[in-house]
């Protein structure tokens, strides 16, 4: 069951409970509301007792502005007026109770064993009054505080100052609620699910596998063409894992100050082990090869040494960092570069039936006539994940031109042969080709003049994007 006014009241006596228990630490409040209450400045320790980058301060304050954004409502009083144990300071909003015994009794009544154990200050309060509602179940069920937005920011204003800025240019760092993609947003293959599956059982037995001194676990290169989800795959377990997120391009790296360029990889590394448990993801991670096998600067060549060297010195075992590094060429890296990993995980293109699933899990959420994936998937060889999303786009965009938001089969294949049009466009030689070839209209016989205006502004759509 919710409601406005269960949804004020929740969260009025969550903040009550947490400010009269002195054992409960940040970490027990549901994160929503752990947003609407941090403070950067203020001092709190982490369950691990590491220092944390600002924390919860006790008393708390009240008000609509903190109920708004903890719940989304946008007018919380107006759900809790009519109650005879609510009241509203009204030059500063604060909200409060002025019983706070009918308001706990109220709750009771409307609340249930699932909501408890998705808040565990309230189930450490109500524990044993509902069946299956235990204090420790609710914690650990609850996002940990590593994993929110605002501890994320906190830590990283405390770790850089002004003369660092640049270096966040350099350093993209998501937190798990901010990676829309999910696993079961993805068609993996078998070997890739394999891998997936090790790598969550290796987090989880962390303690076991140090104790039996296996340290060198827990850094994976993921190989493939553009498009086939070796980005998405990595965030993706971010998010199931509750695991910030830290991508770093390995060719930025190349600071416009070379004798910068080294020092740059050690604060991305540090930022990584600073924000751990965490993921680090390297895109371009061929940029090291081709670094390493050319007449490049000599402070990039140092910076590379100095990147394979942090790689070395870095553990999920030891660190709490599950190191993901990916590229598009694997025919580039050298020995030294892939002993670097202790597992390759391959992102083929899709096949037939992976392409299948792949249509079928895009669109979940359309309205699709005669939809036939099988047989789309049957005229789309080569394509990739990726691909696949832009000739979906493509449809949809085509019939909004038409004031249609149900497709038709015949639509997706429409967009497949513009998608393939636009790509044979791209790889033309502009050089070597006819200069009129690209001129709209030659080319075209008398009897195609009637299509001109349609497939004109058809083929015209936004030029594809490659992406991971």
């Amino acid at each position: 069951m919710t409601s406005p006014a269960l949804d004020v009241i929740e969260f009025t006596l969550t903040a009550h409970t947490y400010e009269e228990d002195r054992e409960l630490d940040p970490g027990d409040m549901p994160p929503p509301y752990r947003r609407a209450f941090w403070s950067a400045e203020a001092e709190s320790e982490s369950p691990s007792d590491r220092p944390t980058p600002g924390g919860i301060e006790r008393p708390l304050s009240i008000t609509e502005t903190t109920v708004t954004e903890a719940t989304g409502l946008a007018h919380p009083w107006d759900a809790i007026s009519d109650l005879m144990f609510t009241d509203r300071k009204e030059f500063s909003g604060e909200l409060e109770f002025t019983d706070e015994g009918m308001a706990e009794k109220w709750y009771r009544e409307r609340t249930d064993a699932d909501r408890l154990l998705g808040n565990p200050v309230l189930a450490r309060r109500f524990e044993g009054e509902f069946e299956g509602v235990d204090y420790e179940t609710a914690r650990a069920n609850n996002r940990p505080i590593h994993a929110d937005r605002v501890w994320i920011d906190s830590l990283l204003e405390q770790m850089f100052d002004e003369d660092d800025e640049e270096m966040l240019d350099l350093v993209e760092v998501r937190a798990p609620e901010e990676v829309e993609m999910t696993l079961d947003d993805l068609v993996l293959t078998g070997d890739q699910e394999g891998e997936i599956k090790k790598v969550m059982k290796a987090i989880e037995h962390r303690e076991y596998l140090a104790s039996i001194g296996l340290q060198e676990i827990g850094k994976l290169l993921f190989v493939g063409p553009p498009g086939t989800g070796k980005t998405s795959v990595a965030r993706a377990l971010a998010h199931e894992l509750d695991l910030p997120f830290v991508e770093v391009k390995l060719s930025m790296i190349t600071s416009q100050y070379l004798g910068e360029t080294a020092k740059n990889v050690d604060k991305a590394f540090e930022v990584a082990k600073r924000l751990a448990p965490c993921i680090f993801f390297m895109d371009e991670f061929d940029f090291v090869a081709k670094t390493r096998a050319s007449d490049e600067h000599a402070a990039i060549k140092r910076a590379v040494n100095t990147l394979l060297k942090s790689i070395d010195e870095i553990s999920l075992i030891r660190d709490d960092v599950l190191l993901i590094g990916a590229t598009n060429h694997p025919d580039q890296l050298d020995a030294a570069a892939w002993r670097r990993f202790d597992e390759i995980v391959n992102f083929p293109k899709p096949d037939d039936y992976m392409r299948a699933d792949i249509l079928r899990v895009i669109t979940r959420q359309m309205d699709i006539e005669e939809f036939d994936p099988e047989a789309l998937a049957k005229t789309t060889e080569g394509l990739t994940g990726s691909d696949l999303r832009l000739v979906l786009r493509e449809a949809v965009l085509d019939a909004l031109t038409e004031e249609r938001t149900t497709l038709t089969q015949a639509d997706l294949e429409a967009a497949v042969a513009d998608f393939e049009e636009r790509d044979n466009l791209k790889n033309m030689d502009m050089m070597d080709g006819d200069p009129d070839a690209l001129i709209a209209g030659n080319g075209r016989s008398d009897a195609d003049e009637h299509d001109h205006d349609h497939d004109h502004e058809r083929d015209s759509g936004t030029p594809q994007e490659h992406g991971d």
